[in-house]
């Protein structure tokens, strides 16, 4: 979690900063003086991968990522936030507020659905995938990969039977197959606002594994929001929450780095 950072804008008396929380937990967050506005983006957690046998495996989603501009705050009171887990939701205030569904878990036979989202934009995560087969050079069945986290404008890409499909809006690609009944994660996505989306990963037959899915929005691997590939270890990205404030200031892509 990230300490809150007030800055004063020359010749206005309303203050700029932002907060983010970024490990999972319930928290009390509270208005600055002079903050009556805010804008926040929530993501969720991803869904955990299956495995059970060498043909029963599954990958999950990826979390769905939910932003609201202009949340009417009042100065000295305390809002919640929680922030998911892997396969947990985010929100602020309440999940009717600003929400970052989770992705679903992974299950015998079925691949995990993407999360959803509420807000005034955003995008649902991508599915996770069941299986693939691999046809060379070593012909074999692999777990299905995660799917990647949602956008800013768009939806998480898909995993898929031959690679992971890329991101839109500024979400995650989705993972693809491995050798060993194993599956990729997928991408993750970052909280700075909008960027570029996670690129497709290259499938077969042109490709060599692994395909892990490729982050959208300046996230680094599964974090935030990618879905767990199948058999995998190390489980699925989880989730995070951003609030800024100031003027000129809003998602999912005006003046929201950190200031």
């Amino acid at each position: 979690m990230f300490a809150a950072k007030n800055l004063f804008l020359v010749g206005a008396n309303l203050p700029t900063g932002q907060q983010a929380y970024t490990t999972p937990g319930s928290y009390s967050w509270t208005a600055p003086a002079g903050v009556t506005s805010v804008c926040v983006v929530c993501v969720g957690g991803g869904g955990a991968g299956f495995y059970n046998t060498s043909t029963d495996y599954a990958g999950g989603g990826g979390g769905g990522l939910g932003w609201k501009n202009n949340i009417a705050v009042i100065p000295g009171n305390s809002y919640t936030v929680v922030v998911g887990s892997a396969t947990g939701a985010s929100s602020f205030i309440s999940t009717g507020t600003v929400l970052g569904g989770a992705g679903g878990n992974g299950a015998s036979g079925t691949a995990g659905i993407g999360g959803t989202y509420t807000g005034d934009g955003g995008g649902n995560g991508g599915d996770g995938a069941t299986y693939a087969f691999i046809p060379s050079p070593f012909p074999s069945l692999a777990g299905g990969g995660g799917g990647g986290a949602g956008g800013y404008s768009g939806n998480g890409g898909s995993a898929a039977s031959n690679g992971g499909n890329a991101g839109s809006g500024g979400g995650g690609s989705g993972g693809g197959p491995d050798y060993g009944y194993n599956g990729n994660d997928g991408g993750g996505v970052g909280i700075l606002g909008q960027g570029s989306s996670g690129a497709n990963v290259d499938g077969y037959p042109s490709g060599i594994p692994p395909y892990a899915g490729n982050p959208g929005s300046g996230g680094t691997g599964k974090t935030y929001g990618g879905g767990q590939g199948a058999a995998t270890s190390g489980g699925a990205g989880t989730g995070a929450v951003r609030i800024i404030w100031g003027i000129g200031r809003a998602f999912p892509s005006t003046n929201t780095a950190d200031l």
